[in-house]
């Protein structure tokens, strides 16, 4: 926890950033029957019956000091996908970084050997030498500020019924490029010193 926090306090540099990743999914829910349309006194009603068309994955990656995410529909949330969306964090959002800071939870894809399933071992080595990654602890993914976007992602875009990861796709898309041109940034408040008073019960006893 302290490792995390103390990240957070780092000054902004453009050849070390830090970014926030994680990942949620979501259902994909079409209409069995056409909404009604809103009338006056009367908003749009739909029928509580539904068809379940799946689960997509979305990845996001979030650099609080610059307000910049991206965020990428997938249909699965394997190695090879988290493999992939590292490679484009590397090569196409920040090819000018030497090493990009990565905070994220300790979900069992989450590691350097993703890397090596998806490429060949002269890749997976250079894009694992383009990354620091910092975990959260257990139970601690609240120190995770992609988490928190996701939550704004969640409110803000996801609050209804979509129907295919094709949709999904143009809503956070639409989402991502007005969140980015607003550039919303977030600067984290809760510091080592807050932590080892206000969760002193989670310190060993010496």
């Amino acid at each position: 926890m302290e490792e995390v926090l103390s990240i957070y306090t780092q000054p902004y540099d453009a050849e070390r950033p830090v970014v926030c990743l994680d990942e949620s999914s979501k259902q994909l829910i079409g209409e069995v029957r056409k909404p009604l349309p809103p009338e006056p006194g009367q908003p749009e009603r739909f029928d509580s019956e539904y068809a379940r068309n799946g689960v997509a994955n979305l990845f996001i990656a979030f650099e609080p000091l610059v307000g910049q995410r991206l965020v990428e529909v997938t249909d699965q949330r394997t190695r090879i996908d988290f493999a992939h969306f590292v490679k484009k964090l590397v090569d196409e959002h920040y090819p000018t970084a030497k090493t990009i800071v990565l905070v994220m939870d300790n979900l069992n894809t989450h590691d350097k050997t993703s890397l090596y399933e998806a490429f060949e071992p002269e890749e997976a080595k250079r894009l694992a030498d383009k990354l620091e990654i910092h975990y959260t602890p257990k139970h601690g993914s609240w120190l995770n500020m992609a988490e928190i976007e996701f939550s704004h992602l969640s409110r803000q875009c996801l609050d209804r019924r979509i129907e295919s990861k094709e949709i999904l796709q143009q809503e956070v898309t639409a989402w991502m490029a007005e969140r980015n041109q607003q550039q919303t940034s977030m600067q984290w408040q809760f510091t080592v010193e807050d932590a080892r008073i206000k969760l002193k019960r989670l310190y060993p006893l010496v």
